[in-house]
């Protein structure tokens, strides 16, 4: 999980202004929050992703390190109130187009890890139907295969990311 996910929680660290030598703390906090509250992860919706949990848990964190950082204001409400909006992080929000790039290297480093575990002709398989668009027919000629085999060969590469990664990003 942190192999795959370090890379997205340290781009919302830098994207909420977490000064750079406190990203380290927030990260593992993040991860151990992660790993603690792993089992109690639930896609109970269409839309839940563990991406977005992560990303709940990240925000969490952010802010609760960036409140801890908040000294007490003296001076009155007024005072402390614009102390408290100081210390408060960007909202972290989904930000489609910057978080793409960050996305494209985790699904890359998914499929890097996933990769050894399938034999080539499986990989072939699934490389040619998802990522190269051909169709399971066209496949299945190439690699003398049947058609059943290349959509096995394909659902079960998928399982395994899926497995890795929680989700599949678009």
């Amino acid at each position: 999980m942190v192999e795959l996910y370090a890379p997205l929680v340290l781009h919302w660290c830098r994207q909420a202004r977490v000064p750079q030598d406190e990203i380290p703390d927030i990260f593992q906090e993040v991860f151990a929050a992660a790993a603690r509250n792993l089992g109690s992860f639930q896609k109970k919706k269409p839309g839940d992703t563990f991406r977005g949990w992560l990303r709940t848990i990240a925000r969490n964190k952010i802010c609760d390190h960036f409140r801890q950082r908040t000294p007490r204001g003296i001076g009155g409400t007024e005072a402390r109130m614009h102390i408290e909006q100081l210390a408060e992080p960007p909202p972290l929000e989904e930000n489609p187009a910057a978080d793409r790039p960050i996305e494209a290297s985790l699904l890359s480093r998914a499929l890097e890890s996933a990769r050894p575990h399938f034999q080539e002709q499986t990989w072939r398989a699934f490389w040619r139907t998802v990522v190269d668009g051909q169709s399971a027919v066209d496949v299945a000629a190439e690699l003398s295969l049947s058609p059943g085999a290349v959509r096995v060969a394909k659902s079960r590469v998928l399982h395994r990311l899926r497995s890795d990664l929680g989700e599949l990003p678009d």
